[in-house]
């Protein structure tokens, strides 16, 4: 299946991205699923359609989004049911657990008093990403479009499969097996039962989940779209979202520079605004192309509604950058004059943002590279691509054999290649979007030559 998760700046418009990138796919002949947790009513603003609600049923046969709603042929939408997702597997979990519980006297709550924790929404979504790869043939998708939080968070949450999976393996090793064993004895010893084969069970489970999320967020199908409104304020923030993305391996396939004003106006209100943008999206081309594609989408005068038809999109592909739409009272004139006409639907930014690729579905090629410099220097040089980092932000700690990389506010640690557990680390430097780390390696572990 392609994935295509949008993200980007706040306030910069990721849901209509969203709805216009499966639009667009749909329109393709593409079985494309728009997946949203935004709970506010928006996307169903934006989309024309009512509440998104959960499915019916037992909580063993829902899946973890609302029931999918039919917007056009080959476009549906759905939302997050984080609050039924949650009571679901807190159900669950308690009685796995019945053991334990009974043991401290515990009393069960009932899923009508269970409310979602705040980070619940997090893993919920994570969990539908999961859920949206394994439908039955001929019964699935062919896209997947996931409206994301803002980038910050986004990062936090693509990150949390490979964090917890570390976690899970420090708390709960491979010795476990050996425990199992023993559990009998040690009952006897502790004067206490140890803890239910079920809670191991859970954690297998759990770690089962989180690999196959792992997988889909490290396949080549998986990208990311960025989306932002050009403006001095929005750079930075857009700087330090691409180093995080890099950092965890996410591949950004483009950047969507969203609603921008008509240029050669003669308002001069409106001129400044626009000419401000501009500059913004000088920058953006600067720093990501041409490596990563920049998508222009007007600004169509209002947040539009529904999806509106072809001809929308006929329009604006028609206007070329410089007689972009411009914005007068609420409504949308063409480029070359005449009458005042209403705001288009998505269907006019579903043409500029454009369809999905096709990439093939399989682990992605590692980013990270060793290149070896034993020869002429002596050193191997660890290569990761960090784009938008910057030296201020950037640390670097050995532990063992992992190397924990902080970039700003992100942070991840990350397991050495063999040959570099053998050696020290000699230095690091930042060059060209690059982070480069020396490893020298060890005389009393490095094979001696003859």
């Amino acid at each position: 299946m392609r994935t295509v998760l949008v993200t980007g700046t706040g306030g910069a418009g990721r849901t209509t991205v969203a709805a216009a990138t499966a639009l667009a796919a749909a329109r393709e002949g593409q079985r494309t699923l728009l997946l949203t947790a935004d709970r506010d009513g928006t996307p169903e603003a934006l989309l024309g359609i009512g509440p998104l609600r959960g499915a019916p049923g037992r909580s063993a046969d829902r899946l973890p989004w609302s029931v999918p709603v039919a917007l056009t042929p080959g476009l549906w939408a759905a939302r997050v049911v984080t609050e039924e997702w949650f009571r679901d597997e807190l159900t669950v979990l308690q009685d796995r657990g019945r053991g334990m519980l009974d043991m401290l006297g515990s009393t069960p709550l009932d899923g009508e008093e269970l409310t979602a924790l705040p980070g619940v929404e997090s893993v919920a979504l994570l969990r539908a990403l999961r859920a949206a790869q394994t439908a039955p043939p001929g019964t699935g998708w062919d896209v997947l479009v996931v409206d994301l939080p803002p980038a910050p968070e986004t990062v936090a949450l693509l990150a949390l499969p490979e964090q917890l999976r570390r976690y899970l393996r420090r708390l709960l090793p491979a010795e476990r097996q050996a425990a199992r064993a023993l559990r009998p004895m040690l009952a006897q010893l502790a004067g206490m039962p140890m803890p239910a084969q079920k809670l191991y069970e859970l954690a297998e489970r759990w770690e089962h989940e989180l690999a196959a999320v792992q997988g889909v967020l490290e396949s080549e199908a998986t990208t990311v779209r960025v989306v932002v409104e050009p403006g001095p304020l929005a750079d930075r923030a857009l700087r330090t979202a691409r180093a995080g993305l890099a950092l965890h391996g996410c591949r950004v396939e483009s950047v969507i520079a969203n609603r921008l004003l008509p240029t050669g106006t003669p308002d001069p209100w409106l001129g400044a605004l626009s000419g401000q943008q501009q500059a913004a999206l000088k920058d953006l081309y600067e720093q990501w192309a041409p490596a990563v594609p920049i998508r222009e989408l007007p600004h169509l005068g209002r947040d539009p509604q529904g999806l509106g038809d072809a001809t929308d999109a006929a329009d604006t592909a028609a206007s070329g950058p410089g007689d972009a739409p411009g914005v007068v009272s609420g409504v949308v004139v063409s480029g070359g004059g005449g009458a005042p006409r209403p705001t288009a639907g998505l269907g006019a930014l579903a043409g500029p943002v454009g369809a999905p690729d096709p990439r093939p579905d399989r682990p992605a090629a590692d980013p990270w590279t060793v290149e070896d410099r034993l020869a002429d220097e002596g050193v191997l040089l660890w290569r990761l691509p960090l784009p938008g980092a910057s030296r201020d932000g950037l640390s670097l700690v050995r532990r063992g054999d992992e190397l924990i990389v902080t970039v700003g506010t992100f942070h991840r640690v990350l397991p050495l290649p063999s040959a570099l557990r053998r050696c020290t680390v000699s230095g690091a430097g930042l060059r060209d979007g690059h982070l480069q780390v020396r490893f020298t390696p060890d005389p009393d572990l490095w094979p001696r030559r003859p």
